[in-house]
C-alpha cells in the first residue's frame, strides 16, 4: 500500500525561524527566505544568515548575531586592567597573541610607560604576533579552499600550523589563548633554543608556501571559483570601514604596522602586498586570498629579522627581565584613549574610558574588524549565486567570537 505526501506553502512557517527581518508580505511569489547556520560549517562558527533567494540567485543576505555571547566589554567593567587581558584572548582565538599586543598598548599609553619597555620585549613581542598572523591565515586559507570544494590545501595548511601551535605553545604552555603578552612586559622569556628553532621553521615554511600557491592560488579549479565574485570596489571599503587585507585586496596599500608606527616595526623591513586583478577584478575573493598568501612571505620575513636582532644586539642575558617594567597596581589617570594594531584580519581597537580612581576600567570598548567587514557582505552577495555566498562569506575570514563579543 502506497501513500502520496502533499507538501503545501504554509505562511506560518516563516515564524518559525524568528527573528527575521523579512515578513511573507514582503516577498513575491518567486522568492523564499533560507537559513544558512548557524549550526553550518561554511559559516564559520555560530553565525545565522537570513538568506532572500529568487531561485538560484541572491536577492540579499541577513547576518544574524548573538550565538555566542562572549560578553567581552560587560566583563571588562568589572576586572582589573592586568585580568582582563585572558578575555581578550577569547575574541579573535584564532590570533590572541596580536589582540594582546593592542590591547597592552592601549594601557601601557594610558600609564605613560611605553618608552619604558625594553627593545628585547618589544621585538619578542613582535615576533610572536608574526607567528600568530602566520597560523591565523593558514587556517583561514585551508578552510577557504574546503569551503569549496578542496580537502587537501586544509590538511597541508593545518599540518604546517601546527608545527606553529607548538612553538606558541612551548612560548608560554598555552596552545591558542596564551595571557602572554603582559602589560609592561611579558609572562616570560624565550625558552633556550627558540630563536634556533623558528630560524628552522622559516626554513621549513618557505617551500611549504610556494607550494600552497600552486596547489589552491594558481589552481584551474579555484580562480574560477573565486574571481570576478564578490567584487569588493575601493570606495565601497572605505566607506563601510573596512580593513585588513580585505581593504589592501581592493587595491589599497594601508597597513597599520606602517601607518601607526607602533612597536619595532619602523625599524623593520617588510612589504604591504595589496590586490592586483591579476586573475579577475581588483578586489574579488581570489585577490583576498593571494594577500593573505603573499602576507605570510611577509610575516616570515619580519620573523627573520626578528630572531636576527634577539640573537644580536638584543640577545638574552642574566640580567634581562621581562617584567622589569609591570606595574604593581594599574590605575590610570583620568582619560580617554583609542589605540588599535593591524591583526591578521584587520584593525583592532580599545577605546579605554579611565576614572583615575579604579583599577578598574570605567569603559573598555573593543572596535573588532570582524564585525565590520561582515557589514559589507550583503553588498557583495546580492546578485550572486548561493554558491558564490559562500565562496564570499569565506573570503572575509570572520572569527565569531569578534563578531558576537
Amino acid at each position: 500500500m502506497s501513500s502520496t505526501i502533499q507538501y503545501q506553502y504554509e505562511p506560518d512557517h516563516l515564524q518559525n525561524s524568528e527573528p527575521t527581518k523579512y515578513r511573507a508580505e514582503d516577498l513575491t511569489p518567486e522568492q523564499m527566505v533560507i537559513n544558512i547556520g548557524p549550526q553550518h560549517p561554511s559559516t564559520h562558527g555560530v553565525l545565522r544568515l537570513e538568506v532572500v533567494t529568487e531561485g538560484e540567485i541572491v536577492v540579499d543576505v541577513v547576518p544574524h548575531l548573538g550565538y555566542l555571547h562572549r560578553c567581552f566589554e560587560k566583563h571588562a567593567e568589572s576586572l582589573p586592567y592586568n585580568q582582563i587581558i585572558p578575555y581578550v584572548d577569547r575574541m579573535d582565538y584564532l590570533a590572541s597573541m596580536n589582540s594582546e599586543h593592542a590591547y597592552a598598548m592601549g594601557v601601557e599609553r594610558m600609564l605613560g610607560i611605553q618608552d619604558q619597555i625594553p627593545p628585547r620585549v618589544e621585538y619578542i613581542r613582535v615576533l610572536v604576533a608574526e607567528l600568530n598572523r602566520l597560523a591565523s591565515h593558514f587556517l583561514a586559507i585551508g578552510t577557504y579552499a574546503m569551503d569549496i570544494g578542496a580537502y587537501t590545501p586544509f590538511l597541508w595548511m593545518m599540518r604546517d600550523r601546527e608545527h606553529i601551535q607548538r612553538m606558541l605553545e612551548w612560548v608560554c604552555g598555552a596552545r591558542m589563548l596564551y595571557n602572554y603578552i603582559w602589560i609592561g612586559g611579558l609572562f616570560y622569556d624565550l625558552p633556550v633554543g627558540f630563536e634556533k628553532r623558528c630560524q628552522e621553521l622559516v626554513a621549513y615554511l618557505l617551500p611549504k608556501l610556494s607550494e600552497l600557491e600552486s596547489l589552491v592560488v594558481d589552481n584551474k579549479i579555484f580562480v574560477e571559483r573565486t574571481a570576478n565574485v564578490g567584487v569588493l570596489p575601493l570606495d565601497l571599503a572605505i566607506n563601510y570601514g573596512v580593513s585588513g587585507p580585505m581593504l589592501r585586496a581592493s587595491g589599497l596599500r594601508y597597513d597599520l604596522r606602517r601607518v601607526d608606527s607602533y612597536s619595532v616595526y619602523p625599524e623593520l623591513d617588510f612589504d604591504i602586498p595589496i590586490g592586483e586583478g591579476k586573475m579577475g577584478a581588483v578586489g574579488d575573493c581570489w585577490d583576498r586570498t593571494y594577500v593573505r598568501v603573499r602576507e605570510c612571505y611577509e610575516s616570515l620575513r619580519i620573523i627573520e629579522q626578528c630572531i636576527t636582532q634577539l640573537t644580536g644586539d638584543h640577545q638574552r642575558t642574566r640580567e634581562f627581565d621581562p617584567r622589569a617594567v609591570v606595574p604593581k597596581k594599574i590605575r590610570p589617570k583620568q582619560q580617554d584613549l583609542y589605540v588599535r594594531a593591524e591583526n591578521p584580519r584587520g584593525e583592532l581597537g580599545f577605546y579605554f574610558r579611565a576614572d583615575g580612581r579604579s583599577d578598574i576600567p570605567f569603559r573598555c570598548k573593543a572596535r573588532s574588524s570582524c564585525f565590520v567587514n561582515l557589514s559589507i557582505l550583503a553588498e557583495l552577495s546580492r546578485g550572486g549565486m548561493i554558491a558564490d555566498l559562500v565562496a564570499i562569506l569565506g573570503s572575509i575570514d570572520i572569527v565569531l567570537g569578534e563578531v558576537d563579543r
